[in-house]
């Protein structure tokens, strides 16, 4: 990748590849089947195909797995060469009530991982009873530490954006990102005011589900649902039924660019709205896939007929 393919994270002078990696599946065997539907080498293998590509971002969890994710991610770059940048995330458990707990979380995350720093350390969810300023408080800590390169939330809303980029200011760190679920078939960070919010103070949105867990890959139908409760509840036929045309212009687009798959322009889509996605990637295939997303941009005509395509699935 040369420098012209990489965009700002928020305002803290790291440049970025367009495009991340999620490695939720990485390790969790509850939601994603780890050990049953990819193995180690699958994920090994996902990950050098991912950098040869490019793609140098790897989002994780201390959730993920209980930890596992981490420790792959860890042993992954230890085998490797080419510079990885790593985003992690802080949970802040019920029982986590100081900001020293947060410090402490970082710390074992920075042991599984085998890092002396993290480019990203992001607070996971804001959960109450803490208010955000805690957490804030506790990830200026860890930049002025030196533990972290820079600090960013997720899931949180406009106004809980708003309040953690001040508390952060107050102690002269940026609020690099907020990391939000955000597709074609989930586009509420548009219309609820937080992209705007984010262009408004220089926060990177990175999205996360950029292809709705499969859902804009094309592969599933009102006759091929997808399985397992996680999945099958995001989509029963009906839902099913109404996404097909917006699956079809997808498709339809996709073969303009040289045959791209439904998945890739949906990706695309993301980059194009001044998004960061982070796809998973399980194995080669998924890889490829996503990195088959780079490199090319759909036409403002083309944003325009998506765009469209995706209001209809909402409005029935």
């Amino acid at each position: 990748m040369n420098d012209a393919q990489l965009v700002p994270l928020g305002s803290t002078g790291m440049q970025v590849v367009p495009m991340g990696i999620g490695t939720w599946a990485w390790g969790d065997r509850g939601t994603w089947g780890y050990g049953r539907t990819h193995t180690d080498a699958d994920l090994q293998a996902a990950f050098e195909i991912s950098l040869a590509a490019g793609i140098n971002l790897f989002d994780t969890a201390e959730a993920y797995g209980n930890g596992q994710s981490e420790r792959l991610v860890g042993r992954f770059i230890s085998t490797s060469k080419q510079l990885v940048r790593v985003a992690t995330k802080f949970l802040p458990f019920p029982w986590r009530l100081r900001k020293q707990n947060l410090l402490d979380a970082l710390r074992a995350s920075l042991d599984r991982l085998g890092l002396k720093q993290v480019d990203l350390y992001q607070l996971h969810f804001p959960f109450p009873p803490i208010p955000i300023e805690t957490w804030m408080d506790g990830l200026a800590d860890a930049v002025q530490a030196g533990l972290v390169r820079a600090v960013g939330v997720s899931n949180c809303s406009v106004e809980q954006m708003r309040r953690a980029h001040a508390a952060l200011a107050k102690r002269g760190v940026v609020l690099a990102s907020n990391q939000v679920e955000y597709s074609l078939l989930h586009r509420n960070p548009e219309r609820n005011g937080l992209m705007q919010a984010c262009r408004e103070m220089s926060v990177t949105l990175i999205a996360y589900s950029p292809i709705r867990k499969g859902l804009l890959s094309g592969k599933y139908t009102p006759e091929n649902r997808p399985t397992g409760t996680f999945r099958s509840s995001l989509a029963n036929r009906d839902y099913l039924a109404r996404i097909q045309p917006l699956i079809a212009l997808l498709r339809e687009i996709g073969q303009a660019h040289g045959g791209k798959t439904p998945s890739q322009v949906a990706l695309n889509w993301v980059i194009c709205k001044g998004a960061l996605p982070i796809p998973g990637a399980k194995n080669v295939r998924q890889a490829q896939e996503n990195a088959g997303a780079l490199g090319w941009q759909l036409s403002e005509s083309e944003m325009t007929a998506l765009d469209a395509a995706s209001d209809k699935v909402k409005s029935k």
